[in-house]
């Protein structure tokens, strides 16, 4: 009877090493297909997903027949065909940018992403691939904002989450900051006059003065300047790298030059 008994022991323990191992193959399996770096996951699918706000122009916005178009949907396009692979873009929720792309729900952000210190504590950035800056759109004809010392006391409007943002709430003497989803609405509110100003990048405020001839004005003093990334998940160093060298090709061969005459109205790199 013992002997019966240690035979099915042997077995029972037999049998449950073997599912212990194949389920620690299973899960290995599993790890090992999260840990394929985004650009080998690229490079197989022959496509890379891009995040962006699709309403923020003249950087990404709908057209009238509802065209995704901008400097950043040309830029990303030119730097699929570099990698030789499709572009997705997939538009998504501004304050909701950096998270998405933590969660892998696209490989890249490229959508006027502000490169600051706070930002690199969670994601990864490429260098700069054209210089931002915080400027003040006013309506035109309005002789009592003609500096930034003069919107003390006013309502100062700008897109939820964005660098605007957090340059506005450190501006001192300001009556109120109303945040937008969108800022095109926030320029909506600008033109019916329930605000004083609109704080958004520099060429944000050109494209609206192009657009707009007439009714707005941007400030001549700047708020502040700041460099524009593509942003990875802090483990896509390699993805990373690949689309650094597709830049600085994009921008030895004149390519974002012709770019930004095109959406800016001037020539971004010209030094």
């Amino acid at each position: 009877m013992k002997k019966i008994l240690t035979i099915l022991l042997s077995i029972m323990i037999g049998g449950s090493l073997f599912i212990g191992c194949g389920s620690n193959k299973d899960s290995s399996k599993e790890q090992n297909k999260q840990n394929v770096n985004s650009l080998e996951k690229v490079k197989e699918a022959r496509k890379i997903k891009i995040g962006l706000d699709d309403s923020y122009p003249p950087m990404e916005f709908r057209d009238k027949s509802n065209n995704l178009v901008g400097f950043d949907i040309d830029f990303g396009n030119e730097i699929g065909k570099k990698l030789g692979v499709e572009v997705e873009f997939v538009p998504t929720e501004w304050k909701g940018i950096l998270l998405a792309v933590q969660s892998g729900k696209f490989d890249a952000i490229i959508s006027g992403l502000s490169i600051t210190e706070e930002r690199k504590k969670t994601i990864l950035f490429s260098e700069p691939y054209v210089m931002g800056g915080q400027v003040i759109a006013v309506k035109k004809g309005n002789d009592s904002i003609n500096k930034l010392d003069d919107l003390k006391g006013k309502i100062l409007a700008c897109q939820m989450g964005s660098t605007g943002h957090e340059a506005a709430k450190k501006m001192e003497g300001l009556k109120e900051v109303k945040p937008y989803d969108k800022i095109t609405e926030a320029f909506t509110e600008l033109s019916i006059g329930r605000i004083d100003g609109v704080i958004m990048d520099a060429q944000v405020g050109g494209y609206y003065l192009a657009k707009n001839p007439g009714k707005f004005e941007v400030l001549e003093e700047k708020v502040s300047e700041e460099p524009m990334g593509v942003g990875f998940k802090k483990e896509d160093t390699e993805l990373k790298e690949a689309i650094q060298k597709a830049i600085d090709e994009l921008k030895k061969d004149g390519t974002l030059s012709k770019l930004s005459v095109k959406w800016f109205g001037f020539d971004a790199y010209d030094k």
